[in-house]
């Protein structure tokens, strides 16, 4: 019984362990941006609000406003940059964590299981630090909002998150083999992404013919998703929640096989001349 008590101690004490380094990890990324962490976070914070601007000004003077969701429009233009920006970003900073031959993972218990979280709770923490900010900003000085569930809509928000480290971590493994390729690969996806996320457009008002190019993408539904539940008058119709947590777990199994095989064989000679 002692010995069983022990063991179970000194797993409560890995498992402890492991969660200090993840979070010292995040707080590690989100210093990355600049030597000030303060100044990392509003760095973050603007580039999020001028994406937000920047649509808004476009649309207005287009004169290409949606009209089928009944709401603030404003907050309909953060729901989709808040969730690209998560999604995107959180991608590239899972491909980007330190990796088995990183000069950080000579420091035991350090692994690469670690830097991947603490890479995406740092992205995390940084995106909805902004998007609170934002929106109370809006809040207090624009316009009163509203969100119907707000529960419903942070969870999108998480989904939308859990499906950027999933291909994050599938384009994680295959970068080893070819760096220079799989680099563009996520740079291609992340300026698809800024048209095929639909972040702009409004699905239900969209023609079946048109929906085809959008539905392939699980961000799509999470935003999709997201605005149901932000707007108390839009009823999600083409989107769903259950496939974006298949696209999630899929890619996760594929990215954690193919991050074990990888760990296995890569070498610091992969990378000299490529």
């Amino acid at each position: 019984m002692r010995l069983r008590a022990e063991v179970k101690r000194s797993r409560a004490r890995t498992a402890f362990g492991m969660l200090e380094l993840v979070f010292h990890g995040a707080v590690h990324n989100v210093r990355k941006t600049h030597t000030s962490a303060v100044i990392g976070l509003v760095l973050n914070l603007v580039q999020s609000a001028l994406m937000v601007a920047g649509f808004y000004l476009m649309f207005t003077f287009a004169g290409a406003r949606p009209h089928a969701i009944r709401g603030d429009y404003v907050l309909f233009l953060m729901s989709g940059v808040f969730m690209y920006m998560t999604h995107v970003k959180t991608m590239n900073a899972v491909l980007r964590a330190d990796g088995p031959t990183s000069a950080m993972m000579k420091h035991a218990p350090m692994n690469t299981l670690i830097a991947v979280a603490s890479a995406a709770l740092g992205t995390l923490y940084l995106q909805v630090f902004s998007a609170a900010i934002i929106l109370y900003i809006y809040h207090a000085v624009m316009s009163p909002l509203t969100i119907d569930d707000p529960v419903g809509m942070m969870s999108m928000l998480l989904l939308t998150w859990g499906s950027g480290i999933a291909i994050g971590m599938m384009l994680r493994a295959a970068s080893p083999w070819q760096p220079r390729f799989f680099s563009i690969v996520a740079m291609i996806y992340t300026r698809i992404n800024m048209i095929a996320s639909g972040k702009m457009f409004v699905a239900n008002a969209m023609p079946t013919a048109v929906l085809a190019f959008f539905d392939w993408n699980p961000l799509f539904h999470t935003i999709d998703q997201g605005r149901g539940f932000i707007f108390l008058n839009y009823e999600p119709r083409y989107s769903s929640i259950d496939y974006p947590i298949y696209v999630m777990l899929a890619c996760l199994t594929i990215g954690l096989i193919g991050e074990y095989y990888t760990s296995k064989r890569v070498s610091l000679s992969w990378t000299m001349g490529k």
